[in-house]
């Protein structure tokens, strides 16, 4: 098979693709064909054109590095990243939402509960509490809980190693034989995602900004139970409605409560301006496990 033309290429390589032995390896090789020849044929680049999207993706991957993943923030401002995770959760009534994991999380020190997380992060105090229980309401103890956010400036600690090397404004807790946890940390804030690489430059040709809404994360994991990865967003943001990363969902929407002094919900005498956020989550069973009970306390 020789002289293909563009009526002609396309099929010529899905040929040549589906002689792979391997079924899903056959698959997705072909569905790469089809849609990339699709985009080429709608868009019709030049050659010019075609070349700096070679250099865009090739400038993407050199950002890349322990502390960057340059990849993920496109995938993330594209949709991709939240598309991907609701194809993947698909999750029964009940059961918490996901969004979208991000590119800023390590696993983080462990902590007992009511520990303050926030380290070196400055910024006006935070009392964060919360359940985990399965979708049948029974208290899931022991499941891990791992927090991490922004500081009120919107960086998140691995931004600022440099500046400071240890870890802050993150941490893992193990929830009690109620399945609570709590801890107190600072109020985060708005942020815009990292845009001064090829992420930044897409997104001013498209007039969009590069702001997350205010938010905590959340990874929560038990036995028996599917991996929750969420945040949870502060009610009246001004991004909710568009976030660049399309991560929102009104469920995890909630009031981060201002106080003003009076005494914390752990008891401790406060001062001045203070916030608090409670949030109930809720894991499904993962049907991979076997047997898991479902009654209700």
């Amino acid at each position: 098979m020789r002289d293909f033309d563009e009526t002609t290429i396309t099929e010529a390589v899905l040929i040549r693709v589906r002689g792979a032995s391997d079924a899903r390896v056959r698959r997705v090789s072909e569905a790469l064909v089809r849609h990339l020849h699709a985009f080429i044929r709608e868009v019709e680049p030049t050659e010019a054109e075609w070349e700096w999207g070679i250099r865009f993706l090739t400038e993407t991957g050199h950002l890349c590095s322990d502390t960057r993943q340059e990849f993920i923030l496109l995938s993330d401002t594209l949709g991709v990243s939240m598309l991907v995770d609701a194809i993947n959760h698909r999750l029964p009534g009940g059961a918490t939402e996901t969004t979208v994991f991000g590119p800023f999380y390590v696993p983080p020190p462990h902590y007992p509960i009511g520990a303050a997380i926030n380290g070196h992060l400055q910024g006006c105090p935070m009392y964060v509490s919360g359940t985990v229980r399965s979708t049948a309401g029974r208290p899931l103890e022991g499941a891990t809980v791992d927090v991490w956010h922004a500081d009120q400036e919107g960086f998140y600690d691995l931004q600022k190693l440099d500046e400071h090397p240890e870890l802050a404004g993150r941490g893992r807790f193990v929830a009690d034989a109620d399945g609570r946890f709590h801890l107190w940390t600072i109020r985060p804030s708005p942020y815009p995602i990292p845009h001064d690489g090829t992420v930044g430059k897409m997104l001013k040709a498209q007039d969009r900004h590069p702001f997350r809404p205010e938010h905590i994360h959340f990874l929560i994991e038990a036995s028996g139970h599917r991996k929750l990865v969420t945040h949870v967003f502060a009610a009246g943001d001004a991004y909710l409605d568009s976030d660049v990363v399309f991560g929102v969902k009104d469920s995890l929407v909630r009031e981060y409560v201002r106080h003003s002094g009076g005494t914390a919900p752990g008891g401790e005498a406060m001062q001045g301006e203070w916030f608090s956020l409670h949030y109930d989550f809720s894991l499904a069973v993962d049907p991979s496990s076997g047997p898991v009970r479902n009654d209700r306390l």
